[in-house]
């Protein structure tokens, strides 16, 4: 009879759970799902790792692996893929994600991190770098020259911006916050910076205060969460410009179709990535040196951290470093070393 991999490989292992109810326990998040870590123990049909190999876990951990999708290396958009926390696997246990010190999972679903990457700022790349690398590579922004627009500068909009410099484009910065100028143009290296809002928010048509950049964009990466009006994104896109949507408002947009007939405008949407293009994004960061902005805190400051969350005071990833328990357990588990929340 074939045997669960838990009992294949029935070691000890620890992991961190609630101890309220509160809704702000970050175990009831979209979280615990970017681990880094080393192999420490491989099955006997594993073939792409091997013990002590520096390898991420991201978004997934299963597929079906045979609809049109999985064949064509997009398990991201397989109808039953299996999210890294929270779903039921192939076997009905249900998965529970990066807040623990050891995790056993699928070859298919692993990715190898070159030595030249630092895991603590590479973790957060597994699920929001790979997010905005996606779609910059499907709708062909990858190409020098390009002018992209990235409207919000927060966790998946700096990483934005560092890709799509780092594939030649031209990029501007589109934010409600003129505080931000100075980070995008100075540290993150964008080469233009709008601010998208007047104060008081109501007149959609007066929102951007440069005039002469209508019509200049050929794609903007849309990584604002909260409700917010597309209209001014899509008047700054050339004739045949994308609008390509990553972040989720929870509410429905407004949307005006005129504009899009009127220049021939799309708007997309994107989620995470396949394994291949997951490990190409890995890849091509570490050629091009592009690593997360993050703050590195233990697993009992993961509370407070997100109390910050909550208030927009992160810069712009905190990235967990999984303690280890005294005892004879660490002579056995060499444990996962990192985990991004949010």
């Amino acid at each position: 009879m074939t045997r669960l991999p838990e009992e294949v490989h029935s070691n000890k292992a620890f992991g961190w759970a609630p101890k309220d109810s509160s809704g702000l326990s970050p175990f009831n998040f979209f979280t615990r799902h970017e681990i880094v870590g080393e192999v420490t123990e491989i099955g006997c049909k594993v073939q792409k790792f091997k013990v002590g190999d520096r390898v991420g876990v991201g978004y997934m951990v299963g597929s079906c692996r045979c609809c049109d999708n999985c064949i064509n290396n997009l398990e991201n958009y397989c109808p039953k893929m299996i999210f890294t926390y929270g779903t039921k696997y192939h076997d009905g246990a249900v998965t529970h994600g990066g807040y623990s010190n050891t995790m056993v999972v699928d070859e298919h679903f692993v990715v190898s991190i070159p030595e030249n990457l630092p895991l603590d700022a590479t973790v957060p790349l597994l699920c929001a770098g790979i997010t905005v690398n996606s779609p910059l590579r499907f709708y062909g922004l990858d190409k020098p020259g390009l002018r992209v627009g990235v409207t919000g500068l927060g966790g998946l909009g700096h990483l934005a911006v560092k890709f799509a410099k780092a594939m030649g484009t031209n990029v501007t910065v589109i934010s409600t916050s003129p505080s931000k100028q100075k980070e995008a143009l100075e540290n993150l290296g964008a080469d233009s910076f709008l601010v998208s809002r007047d104060q008081d928010h109501l007149q959609p048509y007066l929102l951007f205060a440069c005039l002469a950049a209508i019509g200049i964009l050929d794609e903007i990466i849309d990584t604002v969460s909260t409700q917010h009006p597309l209209l001014p994104l899509l008047r700054l896109l050339k004739s045949h410009g994308k609008l390509v949507i990553l972040g989720n408002p929870g509410k429905p947009f407004e949307l005006q179709v005129f504009p899009l007939i009127q220049g021939r405008k799309l708007i997309g949407g994107s989620m995470i990535g396949g394994m291949k293009e997951t490990q190409e994004m890995i890849d091509f960061a570490a050629e091009h040196n592009i690593k997360t902005d993050i703050e590195v805190i233990a697993m009992d400051y993961v509370n407070t951290a997100m109390d910050c969350l909550l208030k927009g005071d992160v810069k712009y990833r905190f990235v967990c470093k999984t303690q280890i328990l005294p005892g004879p357990l660490n002579q056995i588990i060499n444990p996962l070393k990192f985990q991004s929340i949010l």
